[in-house]
Parts: structure tokens; C-alpha cells; sequence
């Protein structure tokens, strides 16, 4: 039996520009930071920034998430069967 992960969209990389410029705490967090903090490679990262790539795996949107201090549906999006991607999401290996 063969398990999926779900992906979640990223509603707008200009948004997630934003937050990584005001974390929860006040501060500001930079790709290379955000990486390390989440265990998300910091070319995902980069990717959803530019618009590259769309969407990530359940677990890296949620590790995003929890090192901005944002709640999960602020930033991402559940992708349903019904919904596109223009991107295939790529593996989320620091």
C-alpha cells in the first residue's frame, strides 16, 4: 500500500516574502535562516518565493509555518484532486 503526502498551495509568494521579513517574534528571517530553522532545502524555499514551484508536502508547509509563527492556512492552501499545479513539488531534503 503505497501512502501519499498531501500537498498544500502556497497562497502568494509575495505574502511569504513578507512574513519571512516579520517572523512571529518581530524578526526577520532570511532563506538560508528559515532553512535551517525548518529542515526545508533552501531552494524549495527559494522556489516558492519566485513562483518557480506552487506547492510543498504536508510536512514542509507545516515546519514553514511553525518557523514564521504563522497558523497554516494563512500561507498554504489544501490542494485538492481538482486543482493544477504548473510545478511538480521536489523533494524536501535539507
Amino acid at each position: 500500500m503505497t501512502t501519499h503526502a498531501s500537498l498544500y498551495k502556497l497562497v502568494d509568494p509575495s505574502l511569504l516574502r513578507t512574513l519571512m521579513k516579520r517572523t512571529g517574534t518581530g524578526a526577520a528571517v532570511s532563506v538560508r535562516e528559515l532553512s535551517a530553522l525548518t529542515g526545508v532545502h533552501r531552494s524549495t524555499i527559494g522556489a516558492l518565493l519566485t513562483g518557480a514551484q506552487q506547492a510543498v508536502q504536508d510536512t514542509a508547509a507545516h515546519a514553514i509555518v511553525e518557523g514564521l509563527g504563522v497558523d497554516l492556512l494563512i500561507l498554504f492552501a489544501p490542494v485538492g484532486r481538482s486543482v493544477t499545479l504548473t510545478a511538480v513539488p521536489e523533494t524536501e531534503s535539507a
